[in-house]
């Protein structure tokens, strides 16, 4: 059902209305780039109201989480510059050709990806590149998700990627997905698509369409179709810059991002500007800091009843009113309160840090925070004003101080929890179904290939018996023949 131009706009103005009573979740609000496109792109208003089908209010909930989602994650701010290259450059996942309707094909390619060999929250930012980059490439026209499941094993099967593949089009990319072609899977993978099913809704499922080399020409024409799925194409991966059609605005990227990493000069870049030389050193070599900082090094995150929680306890030790500011740089990972804000001298604060849901630890160790202060002259500041003053550093002597991240706390059966939601239980439960069912699979193929042996020597031996008999019956037949020569001729004699 297409909708109509009134519905469009009810959408919109009911957006905008919840934006102005209730406030955007983040402090910061929500992008501005979002904000734009839901008061002038009718497209993807329209894109909100088919996925549900005209449901104005399920639309706006999922146009609420999309736009809530993609600030958190910086989603807006993913390019070619900072993502793996080197995990876009393996070919594991690449847009090539398109199918019968139209639709460009996102491939996965299994045989190349092997869970547990990358970083899942660098792999996630990989995804999103290639979803951002399609739909600028269509104006967000539906794709078909691909995957090349040829030469696929146990250890090529990572269910929590293609979850989340899945979830982008069910959460927030909505009527993006045309079709999910699953070609040429092994039989052993029967029972993990089996679950894969249950993640989608009832008309996505039948969107889902398993093919091999014969019927893949139902969907996609043999010109479009790689010569390894039995097509025409000989084409071979290799990464082709994006080519914009306007240059994207990054001015804004520098206040969004910190890039202090080992051995990186500690700037940042703010409209007024300040350079290296304006610059103090950093407050962990420095033996006059004005801030007292526990810990000193490493933010330790532990759980805190449902939460991945680190602390800093800042102290001022100056004679001075200082203000601080607080950076990270991953800051659609975590939520900081306070990120800002005034101490008199002596004064302390104690902020938190608290892992947003949906990232991963393993990657938690890379990321680090940087906290700056400088002096104020008064400490009744509004947030408003200790925000103003932090965009007008230009000219003043700032303090830093770089802290790393490690992990500590785990829960009560050894799992580390992961954000808010931490790794729920439910989501445990699915693994370990998933962990049985692929075991099992295993078992069974295992035992089939035993039973087909046992049959092999089962049938061998019969073979023998059967010889075995018949030779005995030979040369029992030909032994009680010859055992009586006289036997003939003793019965002609009688009258």
């Amino acid at each position: 059902m297409e909708p109509s131009s009134e519905l469009i706009q009810e959408l919109r103005t009911k957006f905008f209305q919840k934006l102005e009573n209730d406030g955007a979740p983040d402090p910061g609000g929500f992008h501005p780039a979002d904000l734009a496109r839901a008061k002038n792109s009718d497209d993807w208003l329209r894109r909100f109201l088919m996925h549900h089908e005209c449901n104005v209010n399920e639309a706006l909930q999922m146009l609420w989480e999309c736009v809530e989602w993609r600030k958190k994650f910086g989603t807006n701010e993913i390019t070619e510059n900072n993502i793996r290259m080197d995990y876009v450059n393996e070919g594991s996942l690449f847009v090539h050709n398109r199918d019968k309707d139209g639709s460009n094909l996102l491939i996965f390619k299994s045989k190349k990806h092997v869970k547990g060999q990358k970083d899942m929250d660098e792999l996630k930012r990989v995804v999103v590149y290639w979803f951002e980059r399609l739909e600028r490439l269509d104006n967000g026209k539906p794709i078909s998700l691909f995957f090349d499941m040829s030469d696929t094993g146990m250890s090529n099967m990572d269910m929590e990627f293609i979850k989340y593949l899945i979830g982008l089009f069910s959460q927030y990319y909505p009527y993006f997905l045309s079709y999910i072609i699953i070609f040429d899977m092994p039989w052993i993978l029967n029972a993990a698509f089996k679950i894969i099913k249950t993640w989608l809704p009832a008309k996505a499922v039948q969107k889902i369409k398993f093919l091999n080399k014969t019927t893949l020409k139902e969907y996609v024409e043999p010109d479009q179709a790689l010569r390894c799925w039995g097509g025409n194409d000989d084409y071979v991966f290799t990464f082709v810059p994006e080519q914009l059609a306007l240059p994207v605005d990054r001015a804004d990227d520098s206040r969004k991002k910190v890039h202090f990493a080992d051995g990186s000069p500690m700037t940042e870049s703010f409209p007024g500007g300040f350079s290296e030389g304006q610059l103090s050193k950093d407050s962990s070599q420095s033996g006059n800091s004005s801030l007292s900082i526990v810990p000193p090094d490493v933010i330790n995150f532990a759980n805190q009843g449902a939460e991945l929680t680190g602390t800093i306890s800042l102290t001022n030790t100056a004679e001075t009113i200082i203000s601080y500011k607080i950076k990270t740089t991953s800051p659609e990972k975590f939520r900081v309160r306070p990120s800002t804000g005034t101490l008199a001298p002596g004064r302390s604060v104690s902020i938190n840090v608290v892992l947003q849901p949906g990232y991963q630890l393993p990657a938690l160790s890379r990321d680090k925070f940087l906290i700056m202060s400088l002096p104020v002259e008064s400490q009744d500041m509004t947030p408003q004003e200790v925000t103003d003053l932090w965009k007008q550093t230009n000219g003043k002597t700032l303090e830093q101080h770089r802290l790393r991240c490690s992990v500590g706390g785990a829960t009560g059966d050894g799992q580390l929890r992961n954000g808010t939601a931490f790794i729920s239980q439910p989501h445990l439960d699915t693994d370990k179904q998933i962990a049985q069912i692929l075991s099992q699979v295993r078992q069974l193929n295992e035992n089939h290939q035993s039973l087909h042996a046992d049959l092999r020597r089962t049938q061998t031996l019969q073979w023998l018996s059967m010889f075995l008999i018949a030779m005995v019956g030979f040369v029992i037949i030909y032994t009680t023949g010859d055992s009586d020569p006289n036997a003939d001729k003793s019965s002609c004699l009688l009258p």
